[in-house]
């Protein structure tokens, strides 16, 4: 499927009492996110305008929406393209989802009551049955659902507010992780030490589960820098 007849399958999916140029945006965020606009392609209003059977209104208010998350960038008299990953995104968003994933397991693991696990046993399965199906689109998705979900159970509102802010961007290079990893369960399975270790209580574990999240980062840092990400 081409990117622009996966957009278009997605706008019509969309509730119709949404905007239009919400509507067009979110197509267009989901092509970006799942790989259909590679990073550094050229999005132009016309090409747009015209696969979707719309005006080039909603397809401008629409590549401005994605600017603001950070997806993609205008430059004067030059265009629209995706938003190429640099090293610094990824420093910046693994070193700050770091920290935020370890305060939600020390919080977790330290609650006076067992936390209730039902929610991430769900995720991980979700996930085993897509990287069975080899649906890497829908895994990258459902991976960063797991750790918003991870995020929600601690019950701390500006804990959930601050990841939700860098949900686009963290789920943007999460997806691009995914796509070089030749074993798509070994995605979903990554997942199941995490809820171990809160089930367990062991922060230790929990520890070293971020550890290797952390590493994962640093490898993609390599394939940014040498063009192969």
């Amino acid at each position: 499927m081409s990117p622009t007849s996966a957009t278009r399958n997605e706008g019509a999916d969309a509730p119709l009492g949404v905007p239009l140029p919400e509507r067009v945006a979110d197509a267009l965020r989901e092509s970006i996110l799942n790989g259909g606009f590679k990073p550094g392609e050229a999005l132009t209003e016309a090409h747009l305008a015209s696969e979707l059977g719309v005006s080039r209104a909603p397809i401008r208010e629409a590549l401005r929406i994605l600017a603001g998350e950070g997806l993609v960038e205008t430059i004067p008299y030059k265009g629209t393209t995706v938003r190429k990953i640099s090293r610094k995104d990824i420093e910046e968003v693994y070193s700050l989802r770091r920290e935020l994933e370890a305060f939600a397991l020390e919080r977790l693991i330290n609650a006076p009551e067992p936390v209730d696990l039902a929610p991430l046993d769900e995720r991980c399965a979700r996930m085993k049955a897509l990287a069975a199906d080899g649906n890497f689109a829908k895994l990258s998705a459902e991976d960063e659902a797991f750790h918003r979900t991870m995020i929600a159970l601690t019950g701390h509102e500006l804990l959930a507010s601050v990841w939700d802010s860098l949900a686009i961007r963290m789920r943007f290079i999460i997806a691009m992780r995914n796509r070089r990893n030749t074993d798509p369960m070994q995605v979903a399975l990554n997942h199941i030490p995490i809820v171990e270790a809160i089930r367990n209580r062991d922060l230790e574990a929990a520890r070293a589960v971020i550890a290797t999240h952390v590493q994962s980062a640093a490898d993609l840092i390599g394939w940014v820098e040498d063009g192969t990400a």
